[in-house]
């Protein structure tokens, strides 16, 4: 189901790196795929968003703050679809909201994010919209890393839907 396009331009972006890295989680990894990379190239983000065109309904969208920001304002733009922003914690000042957006009760949502490694920030961002009061039952991401993400959204009542996988990612690597 993997993109080649979508991965040679992860690639061409210089997204996927090697070496030692320290993950968000406190893991560590021989590979780093890079979203500030290939999340601020035109031509990623315009595969992105038409992958995730093609996957989605009528549903709103909702993007976890901050990484998938510029994904889901491509995809709305894409597919005329609205969206909402799901932020980590709530912002100190202004509306101090958690969900920015117009969001209406029992509204359906499906998230969409960069990367799942444990899936724990998409987790929190599903527990924040449902608060709000959105029914969220899917996410799209662009990369699993295929470290849990997938059964930890999976108890939290979300299917999860990748574009890429990391062995799909990183076969044939040439680093």
């Amino acid at each position: 189901m993997a993109s080649q396009e979508l991965i040679d331009a992860l690639r061409d972006a210089d997204a996927v790196r090697y070496g030692e890295f320290e993950l968000s989680h406190g893991g560590t990894s021989d590979y780093y795929v890079d979203k500030y990379l290939f999340e601020t190239d035109p031509r990623c983000l315009e595969l992105v968003a038409e992958a995730f065109a093609e996957r989605l309904g009528e549903t709103k969208l909702a993007g976890v703050a901050l990484g998938a920001v510029p994904l889901v304002a491509v995809t709305s733009v894409e597919t005329g679809l609205p969206y909402v922003i799901a932020r980590k914690q709530k912002k100190e000042y202004g509306t101090a909201n958690l969900v920015e957006g117009r969001l209406n009760e029992g509204e359906e949502v499906v998230v969409l994010e960069d990367i799942v490694t444990t899936g724990q920030s998409a987790v929190d961002a599903v527990e924040a919209l449902r608060e709000a009061g959105a029914e969220v039952n899917r996410i799209l991401v662009v990369v699993d890393r295929e470290e849990g993400g997938r059964e930890n959204l999976a108890e939290a009542g979300v299917e999860m839907e990748a574009l890429l996988s990391a062995s799909e990612l990183l076969d044939g690597r040439d680093g």
